[in-house]
């Protein structure tokens, strides 16, 4: 995308500065702050607002992590497509056999180094940092969150 730092293996990470820097921390200090206040200031509802403090990190960790899976669930579907149009017909019936993580890695290979890739991962069980470290060719994804 234009005006985009070109993305590699490197400095592929999303990091949602609201949320990684503003958002956790805070939810983060708020269960300290309670702990703190409950020690200083027992009482049940000190215990009341550990328990809600608690349960704002769960629902802060959870919110970041569903459309995580939503979007792992359209990469595989869009690497599925893709793998079975590059892929020669032996190892396009292998398809199904890659794992979730090693669909969404080979999303950062390029056309031409997907099938060699998707076999090599196939044949020794790549993990996902593997696939994205043997990108030769980073086809980046500027939209994932």
């Amino acid at each position: 995308m234009a005006g985009q730092t070109a993305q590699t293996y490197a400095n592929h990470t999303r990091w949602d500065p609201v949320y990684h820097f503003f958002v956790v921390p805070v939810a983060g200090i708020n269960v300290l702050v309670t702990i703190w206040n409950l020690i200083k200031n027992p009482s049940l509802a000190a215990g009341w607002f550990v328990i809600l403090a608690i349960a704002a990190v769960v629902a802060v960790l959870k919110l970041r992590l569903y459309p995580l899976k939503a979007q792992d669930r359209v990469i595989r579907l869009e690497e599925r497509l893709r793998l079975a149009q590059l892929l020669p017909g032996p190892l396009r019936s292998r398809i199904g056999d890659l794992t979730e993580a090693q669909l969404v890695a080979l999303r950062f290979a390029c056309d031409g180094e997907a099938p060699a890739l998707a076999e090599k991962a196939l044949k020794s069980g790549m993990s996902q940092k593997e696939i994205k470290q043997a990108v030769a060719s980073w086809r980046a994804d500027y939209f994932r969150v």
